[in-house]
């Protein structure tokens, strides 16, 4: 129920010590209150005038508490606020460090999840932990302490229902926290699901299998629609029971109360004292029971979240590296990278020096994304040598060799910021003429004089809507603002393009290829004769290698590739 973890955040300790002196004088106040009403009760009723100091003690204990609630919810909320804002840094730093590793293996879908849901749902966790353990802690304990002096045999009763409460509560608290824990992977399953549909959305449609597939994406929610339902009936049962013992034992001494004082055993005042005090007693465990269920979806989240955090990083290499020059070269020998679906990429053995355009050719499923991933460090090889500027590696996850690298993948992002942050994203002090001439080199021209504010325009996720052209010319406008990365790595980043908007394109990007080091996976021909050295991919295995025409005259399964492409058939 309660994660240790979540006592070692920072500033725990003080927040802690100014919480029990808060649920303490909560406590005094709800004594305060319950005795000065039962004694202005007791004297109306013996025909007595109505004390007034009395009433403004209730009436002052009735609004400190209310105050104290108020001061100590909004303590609560700004360091559960500050704590989970610091968690939440902390992931996104483990995703942006781990890059695509961390995506592929753990799901994109599940990620989003943690980073906005789960940790909100955290945030209300602290919250509910701090406040409710420490009230259930305290608050009983004087409400008892005081019912003793009014009546002891009432507060003893009361104090005996109180473990079988607290019986009924781990019994049914144990269910719902093992019915919670599988729906929690149930709906991370869920979100993974949701984001690949969303992606894949277009491809279905093409293929004609998404009615197919809705019913696919149907099924799966409505399986994760009856367990959720399972879980709220624990949970509603866990709530029911509660409110029957607590009920039930306040019955018992309410008849036990009016038994004694038809009999004159006892008094009115302490008999109304331990009427007002008893629900008070019983209200500490009865909130926890009731927030139950949320503090449950917010520990799975929280030890989800601090797992991630926690997991091994990538292998990395801290190797000293220069900026790629003409005389550089990278050399792999015998990579290979292996999924855990058992698949394998490999071997690969390769060599590349200076400013090259290097093309990576293959039909889809042949490795050529999982080997761009390689060569920019987002995945880590089972086994490989590498040797880059003179110095031995075993992974290309280095942090000089990354911090040279321009990436443009089939779907560059596009910030929800103006065209100016997004265009300057790597080179946030590029002037205005800087990114101008970008915008002008990229075609982006017509787009500017489209948009209402200009360069000042917001665009991204809902706002202003661009086409995949347009995306990619944003891409690569910031790859031509960025004079000093000599390292370009395209993954098929015209896949998703009309040919007349690929052809223009293609237009502006080769002269920013030029001066420098250029890894270019695709699947359309045209781009080939471009390329100064060519890799082809086949179930990954890199089968053949050289340039266009010294591929062509081996007449292997480049030439194949080649004539399939085209529709050509051999007899």
């Amino acid at each position: 129920m309660i994660d240790r973890q979540l006592f070692k955040l920072a500033g725990a300790s003080a927040i802690m010590r100014k919480l029990a002196v808060l649920e303490v004088l909560q406590a005094i106040f709800i004594i305060g209150q319950a005795l000065a009403l039962s004694a202005v009760l007791t004297q109306l009723w013996v025909g007595l005038p109505l004390n007034w100091p009395l009433l403004l003690i209730f009436v002052l204990c009735f609004i400190l508490r209310r105050v104290q609630d108020t001061y100590r919810d909004g303590m609560l909320e700004k360091y559960a606020s500050q704590e989970t804002e610091k968690l939440r840094k902390q992931l996104l730093n483990k995703v942006f460090n781990e890059g695509r590793n961390l995506v592929q293996r753990q799901g994109t879908g599940s990620l989003i999840t943690m980073a906005l849901d789960g940790v909100d749902e955290v945030r209300q966790y602290i919250k509910l932990i701090y406040s409710k353990v420490l009230t259930m802690m305290i608050v009983p304990i004087f409400v008892f302490v005081c019912m003793l002096f009014l009546n002891w045999i009432s507060a003893v009763v009361l104090l005996l229902m109180y473990p079988l409460i607290i019986l009924f509560m781990i019994i049914l608290g144990y269910a719902a926290r093992d019915r919670s824990a599988k729906q929690f992977g149930n709906f991370q399953v869920l979100s993974n699901n949701f984001i690949d549909s969303l992606r894949g959305i277009d491809t279905l449609k093409y293929l004609g299998l998404s009615r197919r597939y809705s019913k696919s994406i149907f099924n799966l929610s409505e399986n994760f629609r009856k367990k959720t339902m399972k879980v709220l009936r624990i949970a509603m049962l866990s709530t029911f029971a509660l409110d029957f013992f607590t009920t039930l034992s306040i019955a018992i001494v309410a008849v036990f109360l009016g038994f004694g004082l038809m009999n004159g055993k006892i008094g009115l005042y302490p008999a109304l004292g331990i009427l007002i005090l008893a629900p008070e007693f019983f209200l500490p465990i009865r909130d926890f029971a009731g927030d139950y269920h949320a503090t449950l979806n917010g520990k799975n989240s929280f030890k989800r979240i601090n797992e991630l955090i926690a997991m091994p990083s990538q292998p990395s290499e801290n190797l000293k590296l220069t900026d790629w020059q003409k005389d550089d070269e990278l050399l792999i020998k015998n990579l290979r990278f292996n999924y855990k679906s058992a698949a394998e990429i490999g071997p690969i053995t390769m060599k590349v020096k200076g400013y090259q355009k290097v093309g990576i050719i293959g039909m889809s499923g042949s490795g050529k994304t999982t080997l761009i991933n390689l060569l920019s460090g987002f995945l880590t090889p089972s086994t490989t040598e590498i040797t880059v500027q003179g110095q031995s590696a075993k992974t290309m996850n280095i942090p000089d060799w990354q911090r040279q690298l321009i990436y443009i993948p089939q779907d560059p992002y596009v910030f929800t910021a103006s065209l100016r942050n997004n265009v300057a994203f790597y080179t946030p002090d590029a002037s205005d003429e800087e990114i101008k001439e970008a915008i002008h080199v990229t075609g982006l021209d017509d787009l500017v004089k489209d948009l209402p504010d200009g360069l000042d325009t917001i665009i991204g996720q809902g706002k202003r809507v661009l086409s995949g052209g347009q995306a990619q010319r944003i891409a690569l406008a910031r790859a031509f603002l960025d004079k000093k990365r000599k390292v370009m790595i395209f993954d098929e980043p015209t896949a998703h393009l009309d040919i007349e908007t690929e052809i223009d394109l293609k237009e502006r990007m080769l002269p920013l290829m030029q001066n420098r080091l250029v890894f270019f996976a695709t699947h359309r021909l045209h781009w080939l004769k471009e390329m100064d050295y060519i890799l082809v991919m086949n179930h990954g295995e890199l089968v053949e290698q050289g340039t266009y025409d010294e591929l062509q005259e081996k007449h292997g399964y480049f030439t194949k590739l080649m004539q399939g492409m085209r529709g050509e058939v051999n007899d």
